[in-house]
């Protein structure tokens, strides 16, 4: 793996927002509202996001010739926790449960049997050029500890966690965005390699569309590029086609 200096992260903004689950990635991070995101509001300066996880114990499986054959792990999930400190009905809702009540009286009801709300959620990272996100087409919102008004100094905040849950067919629950230089070019080769440069792969075939060839022309037998997906790719003279040429 190449040292990428752009592929390093020091978060200067940020932004949580939910959505409908199953809404797709918008295709700009920077505006996700103008996709119809809703943003959660303020959020802490000092907690930006904790991940934290639960399962994934190793379990040895051997056999009388061979004691330690094969580990086995258990299902692992993982919990995004942030603070919210912005306490508007939305706010509040996320984290007493999706189903506290509106009162006659304009106050929110907290309910005895809170449902967590169930979204998409989508979190955006700026650092100068770079965004860095985590997108989960499917969670489960809800407070992940307890309220405390700790001093006058502070603003004060909702613990909430997210807990992002496979949807469909998904052999993932949530993903986030590579940092560096996106490959612009594919130089033909066994394997061929990106330009510029440190760039990385697209991410699948699809992601090939504005990458450049060279040569234009169709590759020779056997020569390909490898992508993110570990697939291979060959042009062959006017597009990018699956495996070596």
């Amino acid at each position: 793996m190449p040292l990428i200096d752009q592929a390093t992260l020091t978060v200067g903004a940020g932004n949580y927002y939910t959505h409908a689950v199953g809404t797709a990635l918008p295709t700009n991070l920077l505006n996700a509202e103008a996709s119809g995101w809703n943003n959660v509001g303020h959020t802490s300066l000092e907690d930006i996001l904790a991940v934290s996880s639960e399962g994934g114990e190793a379990t040895v499986l051997g056999t009388l010739q061979n004691k330690s054959l094969r580990t086995k792990y258990s299902p692992r999930t993982d919990l995004l926790a942030f603070t919210l400190q912005q306490f508007d009905a939305g706010g509040l809702r996320l984290y007493y449960g999706s189903n506290a009540p509106t009162l006659p009286n304009g106050l929110i009801g907290v309910p005895t049997d809170p449902v967590p709300t169930d979204c998409a959620f989508l979190a955006v990272f700026v650092d100068g050029s770079n965004v860095f996100a985590f997108y989960a087409p499917k969670a489960e919102v809800y407070r992940n500890d307890d309220l405390a008004l700790a001093d006058t100094e502070s603003l004060a905040g909702l613990p909430l966690g997210v807990k992002p849950l496979q949807l469909g067919t998904n052999k993932w629950a949530y993903a986030v965005t590579p940092l560096g230089v996106v490959a612009t070019g594919a130089t033909a080769g066994v394997p061929g390699t990106f330009t510029p440069t440190g760039a990385y792969a697209p991410a699948n075939l699809a992601g090939m569309t504005d990458v450049t060839a060279s040569p234009t022309t169709a590759w020779t037998t056997g020569q390909y590029v490898t992508l993110s997906d570990a697939s291979k790719a060959h042009w062959d003279s006017d597009s990018w086609e699956p495996g070596p040429a």
